[in-house]
């Protein structure tokens, strides 16, 4: 039997959109400065890939490098700030059920489901077009995608450097809560994945509440 579904703590605000993302489906919010995002891995075992740009002007987006460097961590916990290209601040991790999360794993694409399944997943959906069709409506294109977060995928690093993405640390009903510190777009991947452990095997639908 899978475990219990868990339930979250209160929210910090009043919510103003609670939506179900599909398995496999791409995602796109604007947030404003103050409000809260929560990601809640419904099933377990899902990782969440995410992007962010300013709404104000989407040449500022986030950075892994600027986030890694200023937190001097490659992993993300609770208290974690999500920097752009511009070194500021754009969201935090103001809690999270699950230890940490991964900023190094990359998304998943057609090209590469090739390089490291075989030829036979070329035609199989992967997060780059997630994020491409979400992106696109607003005039985004490819040169826009920069190195996203992984919510809950689990990618060790070794202590000669090596990494891998094995069996996440999720679990049903787990979360992430992203306050905006400025307003935001968001883009989100919910992995479509079938070829590693990432997604379980089993890609599986995540909630996203945005509260004031």
């Amino acid at each position: 039997m899978p475990p219990p579904l868990q339930t979250p703590p209160p929210l910090p605000g009043p919510v103003v959109h609670d939506e179900v993302v599909p398995a496999r489906a791409p995602w796109l919010h604007t947030l404003r400065q103050g409000q809260t995002l929560r990601i809640v891995d419904l099933e377990g075992n899902q990782a969440v890939d995410f992007l962010m740009y300013n709404a104000a002007d989407d040449a500022e987006r986030y950075s892994a490098q600027d986030t890694i460097t200023a937190q001097g961590n490659i992993f993300l916990r609770a208290g974690s700030v999500l920097r752009s290209n511009e070194g500021a601040p754009m969201m935090q991790v103001t809690a999270t059920a699950v230890d940490y999360h991964d900023t190094i794993g990359g998304a998943c694409s057609c090209e590469s489901n090739t390089l490291r399944y075989g030829h036979h997943t070329k035609s199989q959906h992967a997060c780059v077009e997630n994020f491409l069709i979400a992106n696109a409506a607003q005039g985004r294109g490819k040169r826009d995608m920069v190195s996203n977060i992984n919510w809950f995928m689990n990618v060790p690093v070794e202590a000669d450097g090596a990494l891998g993405i094995v069996d996440g640390i999720s679990a049903p009903g787990l979360y992430v809560d992203l306050k905006a510190l400025m307003d935001v777009v968001v883009v989100v991947s919910n992995c479509p994945q079938i070829n590693n452990p990432c997604n379980g095997f089993n890609p599986t639908p995540v909630r996203m509440i945005v509260c004031d």
